[in-house]
């Protein structure tokens, strides 16, 4: 290596990156310490970023759709809804999203309560019958007998210990009520401040893309812009296409089960429709989850029901896979299904059900950029591999 200007140059920041890399690990907790209180001043802004994400789907989609044909006009009206088609459209998203939210609530919550309700009267209803049938099954057997005579579930016991139990811990109970009071707060004072800078985000997305491309024009090389630019481009792209798809496809999944129990007389019809909407979210296990809880409910109503619900699982999976799935969802992700499998289980690992529904798009991309990394090396060395 000649020992030029620019080489001693990437030499000198090599030297630096090593001694601050040195530093940072013999200081390891002072460090963790400011990120995170760093991550705490920039946590609203990355809840409006992932607010910003979200809203600009149906954002994009109404206004491209509502107001795509009168803007191209050249004449007052085209004037008019060019600005009014982004605030509009935002405002309508927003509308969309919220009613979204309420009717998903004012259906489950009273649907979850009798279910709640009627699950626990069934199981004090069965503690009698099965502590029976453990007696004249295992009669020889007095430890097992005893054990099963002492089974009692009474609610008005359950109150009264809980009761107990506040009392007892009043000092605790107080103190808990504080930090969660507070953390309540500090999470909604978050999420506005999240929301306002969504909105701006959202009205003014394609002016602060124009700035933040001549901020990094002017610090980094021009083909490291360029390529950033593309990865970006590919990763909005890509999670865009997962959010939408996924969104369709769990809304699908859902209606289905709920149309085809209220069918056939299922109970909780409603509550497990809106369940496996849901957990349909998650790639892979969702549907499991789904499936066993819902198995569950029905299962305190009716055995025979409970086994019919299994098999209509398993019809409902096999329709939404192959028939569903890859026409609404398609390749978007463009992820073979190994690697699908791998990003569910690192995701759920590293970060729980948020995890789970992130890292399919996010390897997704990182899958992509390396495909084409192997591509060009190959097109650079003429190798061709059919």
């Amino acid at each position: 290596m000649e020992l030029n200007k620019e080489n001693m140059r990437k030499i000198r920041w090599l030297i630096a990156f090593a001694v601050l890399l040195y530093l940072g690990i013999q200081n390891l907790a002072v460090v963790l310490k400011y990120v995170k209180l760093l991550w705490g001043l920039l946590l609203p802004f990355v809840l409006g970023g992932a607010m910003a994400f979200v809203l600009n789907v149906p954002m994009s989609f109404i206004e491209r759709h509502l107001f795509g044909k009168v803007r191209e006009k050249n004449n007052k009206a085209g004037k008019a809804a060019s600005k009014l088609a982004r605030p509009v459209s935002l405002v309508l998203s927003i509308v969309f999203v919220i009613l979204l939210i309420l009717i998903v609530v004012l259906v489950v919550a009273p649907e979850l309560g009798t279910t709640l309700v009627s699950v626990v009267k069934k199981v004090e209803e069965d503690i009698p019958l099965a502590q029976k049938w453990i007696t004249d099954t295992f009669n020889g057997d007095s430890e097992i007998v005893k054990w099963a005579s002492a089974i009692e579930i009474d609610p008005q016991k359950i109150l009264d210990s809980i009761v107990s139990v506040l009392k007892n811990g009043a000092d605790n109970l107080v103190s808990s009520t504080i930090t969660v009071t507070m953390g309540i707060v500090s999470m909604a004072v978050n999420f506005a401040i999240g929301f306002v800078f969504a909105c701006y985000v959202l009205l003014q997305k394609e002016k602060l893309g124009k700035q933040v491309l001549k901020a990094t024009y002017a610090i980094l090389p021009v083909k490291v812009v360029e390529y950033q630019s593309h990865v970006c481009t590919l990763a909005s792209k890509i999670f865009a296409s997962f959010i939408t798809g996924q969104c369709i496809e769990a809304v699908i999944l859902g209606s289905m089960f709920f149309v085809t129990m209220t069918i056939g007389r299922f109970p909780y019809a409603m509550l497990i429709g809106v369940l496996i909407s849901f957990t349909a979210l998650i790639p892979v296990f969702g549907g499991i989850i789904g499936c066993w809880v819902g198995f569950f409910l029905i299962l305190m109503v009716s055995p025979l029901k409970a086994f019919m619900f299994l098999g209509l699982f398993v019809i409902l999976q096999q329709i939404e896979g192959n028939l569903i799935y890859p026409h609404v969802v398609g390749n978007s992700v463009g992820l073979p299904a190994i690697w699908v499998l791998m990003a569910v289980t690192l995701g759920g690992n590293l970060m729980g059900i948020v995890g789970m529904l992130i890292f399919i798009p996010l390897v997704s991309v990182l899958y992509t950029l390396f495909r084409e990394w192997v591509y060009a090396r190959l097109d650079k060395k003429k190798v061709k591999i059919s």
